[in-house]
């Protein structure tokens, strides 16, 4: 099949992650798993064409022929076509299988499309990068006033919130939200954040006067974490875990806050969650 618009293309598993993946960042990506033996895909094609042209960008329609790209429908799970996937900031969100009437498409695209909500978070991030935080902030707090668990515009809050020392505020904020990779992130931050204020001096005083002191140890290893010296801050928390006596737990969920800040790939996650592990088990 070829290409009608600039908002339709065929699409190979060579460059699906340009043209569906990175695009759907920014507008949804519908994917159309078809071939050129299929009847109902012959059916279902030109009403797809014909919506996306109408729709000018709203969305975009990539063509994947399951003949000549099978890894593709493999890593879909599709099992008969024609089969739509939409996607959309790189995940999938929703499909339909078989050639459904326009009225029932229409539906499904309507399904797909961002809310206004999603709308203003899009545009409190731009404003960000622009560097206008108060504004940016203005607008996610108005988001959440209309869906206090939407969340993006909860993590996209809370994350401002951290940066400004504002934590209870951030938890509060992502105690609404549904638990997930990102809200664990952010909570761990958070915690960690909330020591960012305290006096290194004296902490390093009170754990000078009592090595073995595992809350000042832990204490001190906190806001270590909090002004990004995260190596000594690990080295802490894990010798207090290594103790075995009081505060071990917290020294565990410390460490976990600090890989989350950190992220799954950095070098020190990697190492200290293997020293993490070895000390507990």
């Amino acid at each position: 099949m070829e290409d009608t618009s600039q908002h339709i293309n065929d699409v190979s598993t060579a460059d699906f992650q340009q043209e569906v993946l990175l695009k759907s960042r920014d507008v949804p990506v519908l994917v159309d798993f078809w071939a050129e033996w299929c009847g109902p895909c012959k059916a279902l094609s030109p009403l797809l064409e014909r919506l996306t042209q109408e729709a000018a960008g709203r969305f975009l329609l990539a063509k994947v022929d399951v003949d000549a790209n099978p890894d593709l429908s493999a890593q879909f799970g599709v099992q008969s076509i024609p089969t739509v996937v939409a996607i959309v900031n790189g995940k999938e969100v929703n499909r339909f299988a078989g050639a459904l009437p326009e009225e029932s498409i229409l539906t499904f695209i309507d399904s797909v499309m961002p809310s206004e909500i999603d709308l203003m978070v899009e545009e409190a991030r731009s404003v960000l990068i622009s560097g206008d935080v108060a504004a940016a902030e203005h607008i996610l707090r108005q988001a959440l006033e209309l869906q206090s668990d939407h969340q993006d515009a909860g993590t996209s809050l809370a994350a401002l919130l951290i940066d400004q020392g504002e934590t209870e505020e951030a938890m509060i904020v992502l105690g609404k939200l549904v638990p997930d990779s990102d809200v664990d992130r952010l909570q761990g931050a958070a915690r960690l954040r909330k020591a960012a204020g305290t006096d290194i001096s004296v902490l390093e005083t009170a754990v000078q006067s009592d090595p073995d002191d595992n809350g000042a140890q832990l204490q001190l290893a906190r806001a270590l974490a909090a002004r990004g010296e995260y190596e000594p801050a690990l080295d802490r928390m894990l010798a207090v875990v290594r103790s075995g006596g009081e505060g071990r737990e917290d020294a565990r969920v410390a460490m976990i806050d600090t890989f989350g800040v950190l992220g799954a790939e950095h070098a020190l996650t990697s190492t200290y969650r293997r020293q993490l592990a070895s000390a507990l088990y």
